[in-house]
């Protein structure tokens, strides 16, 4: 387990819930693939896709447990069940996590306010990558990524790619990014990376997957995922701890997130398993609904207003 995600801990890791809930979102996961496939009908097969959004969700949440070390209370039972969570996304565990700690660390900041851009910005380049983010082309990066570093980690220096304070390395957060790769074994990394591969070829053979179905499902997850990833975040503080939202949505929706939702309260306690999130919510904590932020998203990026912007 982490230091950053340790010194936050509250509550007892609900080990066997995660390990459930893991199981019964394999099933479901699967059983949209397969549908998605060999269900005949198109409404069948995309309505399938929509279901597979929100249970690859489901997954995604019980990786993010893992990359907190709050999966379970077992590090190798927490390490395994991420590894076999991320295969579903697909990404590689020991990668997603040097990734998502950088986000804890640098959240709002210059290289993270995606949402506001300050003079000297590439305007163009800001609003390219918020509409990837709004689309779910954000998502297709992270597997993408995986299989590159995978073939040429060792060969190419990628902490050396970008020089120090580079422009177009912190408007795109690739220089954070990047130098969070000090801290990952590039073994670690194939190992995870082929881990994800043996997982999708498992689900394709096993469960008679097509093109058009996994095409479906994922182009379905990428678009629900990607635009959740900067909702809890859009137009929020520009504050490390403080610049997120806990998002109103309906509550069986926020159970499939396992409380993924109650962002404000995951980014102060970064280390708390996602069972007692709701109960670390304040009173006083601004509750914008999903959706009021959403659409405002697709206005696009805003000019910076100052340092301190007021939330939105």
């Amino acid at each position: 387990m982490s230091s950053e995600s340790a010194a936050t801990l509250r509550g007892d890791i609900p080990g066997r819930l995660n390990l459930a809930l893991l199981a019964g979102a394999i099933v479901l996961t699967g059983g949209c693939l397969h549908l998605a496939s060999n269900g005949g009908l198109l409404a069948l097969r995309i309505g399938a896709a929509i279901a597979f959004s929100f249970f690859n969700n489901t997954m995604f949440s019980l990786m993010h447990e893992a990359v907190h070390g709050v999966f379970h209370r077992n590090a190798t039972v927490n390490e395994l069940a991420g590894r076999l969570a991320a295969g579903f996304f697909p990404t590689a565990l020991s990668l997603q996590r040097a990734f998502h700690l950088a986000h804890h660390r640098n959240n709002r900041g210059d290289c993270e306010r995606f949402d506001f851009y300050a003079p000297g910005e590439n305007r163009v380049l800001k609003f390219a990558q918020w509409y990837c983010i709004l689309t779910g082309l954000y998502w297709i990066a992270s597997p993408l990524f995986c299989l590159v570093y995978a073939a040429t980690a060792g060969l190419v220096p990628w902490t050396k790619l970008l020089a120090p304070d580079d422009r177009l390395g912190r408007q795109t957060s690739a220089e954070p990014f990047l130098n969070s790769l000090r801290g990952v074994s590039p073994m670690a990394a194939r190992v995870d990376v082929a881990t994800s591969i043996a997982i999708q070829a498992a689900l394709i053979y096993f469960l008679h997957l097509d093109v058009l179905g996994w095409v479906l499902c994922y182009a379905c997850f990428a678009v629900n995922w990607s635009s959740l990833q900067y909702t809890d975040h859009a137009f929020s503080a520009l504050d490390r701890q403080e610049g997120a939202w806990n998002l109103r949505v309906n509550p069986i929706v926020r159970l499939i997130f396992l409380n993924y939702h109650h962002h404000l309260a995951h980014h102060r306690h970064p280390g708390a398993p996602w069972t007692e999130l709701p109960g670390l919510v304040r009173a006083g904590d601004p509750n914008p609904s999903f959706w009021s932020v959403y659409w405002r998203m697709w206005a696009g990026p805003r000019p910076l207003p100052g340092k301190n912007p007021e939330r939105a």
